[in-house]
């Protein structure tokens, strides 16, 4: 059975090519121009697996249609939009959304994160980690701080996700070589040295935030939560 995608975008050329780009990837689609034809019909949103809501709609903007979709349903919904700000991509993670996507997009990239989005609906993870004054989206591998965002790597964002959750605590580096690289060796090490050097330079603009490296132990963070 294929994977209902309700599509909430108001421009008639774009709306038609993620449509069809879609349903070529093997998702059925609608295609839904107007946000008030989702408000008279609030149950049309249990036909579908996934929501993709433009934010600059007519009416209504995508931020205020998610607050009248969550009255309802727990439909997971990823934004569309022109806007990059960082604050507007914070404003609508924490309404929220399961992604935030800014256009122009590659119809590729689309694909992978819905892919992903759905995905965690059978795998769920946390998906946004306060670090101090820093978010970090383990799935995205991604870090927000003001209106800068940093990509990091897949083992980065392992590496900085297993630090965080043992907030405060040593984490021994055979643990952590084991649970990010899977066998614990000297190169292996030197490796984690390096990303640990890393980490602390994507961090350093929060003072609050400290590594210690126990020598011959492990390693911690701290930050305020």
């Amino acid at each position: 059975m294929k994977t209902k995608i309700l599509l909430v975008e108001d421009d008639a050329d774009l709306g038609m090519v993620l449509k069809q780009y879609l349903e070529f990837s093997d998702f059925e689609v609608n295609w839904i121009p107007n946000p008030e034809i989702i408000i008279d019909n609030k149950e049309i949103i249990q036909d579908y697996q996934l929501a993709i809501l433009d934010v600059m709609l007519p009416f209504m903007d995508g931020f205020e249609l998610s607050k009248e979709i969550r009255k309802t349903s727990d439909i997971p919904f990823l934004f569309l939009t022109a806007k990059g700000q960082s604050i507007d991509k914070i404003l609508g993670l924490k309404l929220g959304a399961d992604d935030y996507i800014t256009k122009p997009c590659e119809p590729e990239e689309l694909i992978l994160r819905i892919k992903n989005i759905l995905k965690r609906q059978t795998e769920p993870v946390n998906d946004i980690v306060k670090i101090g004054k820093y978010i970090f989206m383990p799935s995205q591998f991604q870090l927000v701080i003001g209106e800068e965002t940093i990509q990091l790597t897949e083992k980065e964002s392992e590496l900085l996700l297993l630090l965080s959750k043992n907030n405060h605590k040593i984490i021994n580096r055979k643990e952590i070589l084991e649970n990010i690289w899977g066998e614990n060796d000297y190169f292996l090490g030197r490796s984690l040295d390096v990303f640990m050097t890393r980490l602390r330079k994507y961090l350093q603009r929060d003072e609050r935030i400290r590594f210690e490296s126990v020598r011959g132990v492990g390693f911690k963070i701290e930050f305020p939560n």
